[in-house]
């Protein structure tokens, strides 16, 4: 009787999958105005500097109000709350695509930032509940998978879809799919999805963060992504006038980076599983930094058509290092935070993310304003050095600590 009451498993997956459909475009948002930023600055008559900070902006309102509008909806329906969000996310597209002057755009970024500051870490969240027990594994990678896809695929096409059509298209584009995965959150989302989760409060989520190793861990996170933003912001500026890459040529350099990154995300998954944290990230944050140094001995010592053969294997091994980092800190974070603030931990590390992600976008404008783009790498280099240099202060004393802690 129970056997014939129990959906089957495809049809268990399809409210997982429409989430991972809000994420796949709430990826794409965080990601796809990086390679459009040219264009866009030169149709809204702005600098690429300052078209560059939309993605400050766009971090920064993430940061900061992802934990805020969490504990503010908690009394939300989650169901309810996922369709507001993707709502809001579809209607925000459309001020962006029908912007005519800049501070309209940063507007609707921070209205997008908003949106999917409330959509992702509640989607995650629902996965969970809404996934029997044995299968919550599963149904986080499937819905988490979305923003992996978005980085691989997303990204590129969206660099492809600008430059074709215009930048305005893009936002048409991830508007489309935010209709679409509301379309199939209201028609598979159960209604009584959710309906034992309580979001943390800021109190909570502060309890956290307050802990020492937990604030040193959430500092790497910071600092990997303030290096990785500071040249991804600008790196169709970079490609332009270092390789002589533009349009669609950048747009297959960022697809290699897309796919290098999907390929580091369960690379360093696996490699973490098996060797642990800390041996997937010293390699990382080494390679990264030597990617990044190699992107400006490239920019000033080497002619266009020369600087191309460093430069795309530099943005591989880039895309590899970066994102392989992310699991291994993330399996780190529940290690020190430990299960039962799990989800808050892992929380925290996506606005801590994003908070780096902003301060990137500001130091590559900082950088440029003052420099040039081929200071770019060193500076990426020099914040990956520092994330290294706390990664193996903590890491060394975590294990000289964990005798003690077993003797005692």
């Amino acid at each position: 009787m129970s056997t014939a009451s129990s959906p089957s498993p495809v049809r268990a997956l399809l409210p997982l999958v429409w989430l991972a459909v809000g994420s796949f475009a709430t990826g794409t948002e965080s990601f796809m105005i990086a390679p459009l930023l040219p264009a866009l600055a030169g149709d809204l008559g702005v600098s690429v500097t300052l078209a560059g900070q939309l993605v400050t902006v766009f971090g920064l309102t993430y940061a900061f109000s992802s934990p805020l509008l969490s504990a503010l909806t908690g009394s939300i329906g989650r169901r309810k709350l996922l369709l507001v969000a993707m709502i809001a996310f579809a209607l925000a597209n459309i001020v962006a695509a029908t912007a005519t002057a800049y501070w309209q755009l940063l507007v609707a970024r921070i209205l997008l930032a908003c949106a999917a500051a409330t959509y992702v870490p509640n989607a995650s969240a629902l996965a969970g509940a809404v996934a029997a027990p044995d299968r919550r594994g599963m149904a986080l990678a499937i819905v988490n998978g979305g923003t992996s896809v978005a980085v691989a695929l997303g990204v590129p096409l969206g660099a492809l879809i600008g430059h074709t059509l215009g930048w305005r298209m893009t936002f048409v584009g991830v508007g489309l799919l935010a209709v679409l995965a509301t379309l199939g959150l209201f028609a598979r989302l159960p209604h009584s999805a959710g309906a034992g989760i309580s979001p943390p409060s800021i109190r909570e989520r502060l309890d956290v963060v307050r802990r020492r190793e937990v604030l040193a861990a959430l500092l790497v996170t910071t600092l990997w992504a303030t290096g990785a933003y500071a040249v991804y912001t600008y790196l169709a500026l970079y490609l332009a006038r270092v390789t002589g890459l533009s349009g669609a040529h950048a747009g297959l350099v960022f697809f290699a980076w897309g796919a290098a990154a999907v390929a580091g995300l369960f690379g360093g998954g696996a490699i973490s599983d098996r060797l642990g944290a800390r041996a997937v990230m010293v390699p990382a944050f080494i390679l990264l930094t030597l990617a990044f140094l190699s992107l400006t001995v490239s920019a000033d010592f080497l002619s266009a058509s020369h600087a191309i053969i460093p430069v795309l294997p530099a943005v591989v091994v880039w895309g590899l290092a970066a994102w392989g980092f992310l699991p291994a800190q993330q399996s780190r974070l529940i290690e020190i935070a430990g299960i039962k603030v799990a989800p808050i931990a892992i929380s925290l590390n996506a606005s801590f993310m994003y908070l780096g992600f902003s301060l990137g976008a500001a130091l590559g404008s900082v950088t440029l304003l003052h420099g040039a783009v081929s200071d770019l790498g060193w500076v990426a280099a020099l914040c990956e050095i520092a994330a290294l240099a706390v990664v193996l202060a903590t890491t060394r004393r975590s294990a000289a600590a964990q005798p003690a802690t077993l003797g005692a």
